[in-house]
């Protein structure tokens, strides 16, 4: 079977809200390496869906590299592109590699097959996936820009995770806070981000009352206490709970002091999908015209009538799944993605909502382009280019 034709040349989405990302302008190694340091800072890989295979796929972190090439699917014909071009940096959004396998054998029916031959030429894969999908400045965001969105925001904003931090709060009294907090640093407490030594301290008051066997070290027993003491807060890796406590305990002068953990949740990072406003007096159809011309998009479809107004956009690129409807969606919003079910597309009909599917592959690889114009800006001296061999499975008829 031929191939299709060289896809044509993809409209850039204008740089609008969080589209207008930059890369940071720092010295990068021209290696394996450097480069994954620099596509984890534009689309950090915790931005990725629960078992998404997001990353580096395969490839030497020592190796150099001298040319990069960008795709949508890393098939057998980009392989040969990439041997053809002496590339030895293949970045392929879907990742060619999803699920474990057990063996990466050639000839194959599957994409071992092709992951084999580039470990055999020295070509490096890494596949960003849905950290782009979520990332400023990736592949929704470039969608939305194409769309004319102003105001967008993320579709989700899911907490990110934080269950390996802990917060420790301990009340010390004045005369030995110091001394408890330099154990607790030195234990491995205190440290946010590029900062150490982080704590939190308020004046209060305590008070207690010991029982016959105790033996305060503030006061006597049998009498009710009141000790000025202040409350001293700092975080602390999970990993290194057990020895801040042992460290807070070794260091304060109460038999039995009194302190609290507090497991973090963390704060809230963008998620996949995007929701903002379209330009005034926007039609269904003038949206789908004007996308699949910018897009190339060769096989559109809408949901609705191509006359509806619509005011809203709802973009979710690949598939659009159940993920639009956490928008709540009413008439008036337009669903942009690659491909939507059937039963999905009954569903925003019966909301009065709209949709332009582009074509799963169609509505991705906009993106490329600027991925490789942020890599280009990185990685001064290195050639950055996007496929041509790169294709949409999906042809009209």
């Amino acid at each position: 079977m031929a191939r299709a034709e060289r896809p044509a040349p993809i409209a850039e989405a204008p740089p609008t809200g969080a589209a207008a990302a930059t890369t940071p302008a720092v010295e990068v190694p021209k290696t394996v390496a450097g480069l994954c340091d620099v596509l984890e800072r534009i689309a950090p890989l915790k931005l990725a869906q629960a078992g998404d295979n997001v990353g580096l796929i395969a490839g030497d972190l020592e190796a150099s590299v001298s040319r990069v090439l960008l795709c949508i699917d890393l098939t057998a014909e980009v392989v040969e592109e990439a041997i053809r071009e002496r590339v030895d940096f293949v970045v392929a959004y879907h990742p060619p590699i999803y699920r474990p396998v057990a063996s990466l054998r050639t000839p194959s029916a599957g994409t071992d097959a092709v992951v084999f031959r580039c470990i055999r030429s020295g070509i490096a894969i890494y596949s960003p996936h849905t950290a782009l999908d979520a990332a400023q400045g990736g592949t929704n965001d470039v969608m939305a820009g194409l769309c004319g969105m102003e105001r967008t925001e993320p579709l989700e904003a899911p907490a990110e995770s934080a269950t390996h931090r802990v917060k420790v709060v301990v009340f010390v009294p004045a005369t030995h806070l110091d001394d408890v907090a330099e154990a607790m640093f030195a234990a491995g407490a205190g440290r946010i981000g590029d900062y150490a030594r982080c704590s939190y301290r308020l004046r209060g008051q305590g008070t207690f009352l010991g029982g016959a066997s105790t033996h305060p070290a503030v006061g006597e027993r049998g009498r009710l206490e009141y000790v000025e003491e202040v409350r001293l807060e700092v975080v602390a890796p999970s990993a290194s709970l057990s020895r801040v406590v042992r460290a807070l305990r070794q260091a304060h002068p109460y038999e039995e002091p009194a302190f609290d953990l507090y497991p973090l949740q963390g704060e809230p990072t963008p998620g996949i999908g995007r929701v903002g406003i379209l330009p005034p007096r926007t039609t269904l159809g003038q949206l789908a015209r004007r996308l699949k011309k910018v897009t190339a998009a060769r096989c559109v479809q809408v949901v609705g009538p191509m006359d509806r107004a619509v005011t809203r956009g709802v973009v979710v690129v690949g598939a659009a799944g159940s993920l639009p409807h956490r928008a709540a969606l009413s008439p008036g919003d337009v669903v942009v993605t690659g491909e939507i079910r059937h039963h999905d597309a009954l569903s925003l009909i019966r909301s009065g909502a709209t949709a332009v599917a582009l074509g799963h592959w169609a509505s991705e690889r906009p993106a490329l382009a600027p991925l490789a114009s942020r890599l280009s800006d990185a990685l001064t001296g290195v050639p950055v280019s996007v496929s041509s061999a790169d294709a949409d499975p999906m042809q009209p008829v």
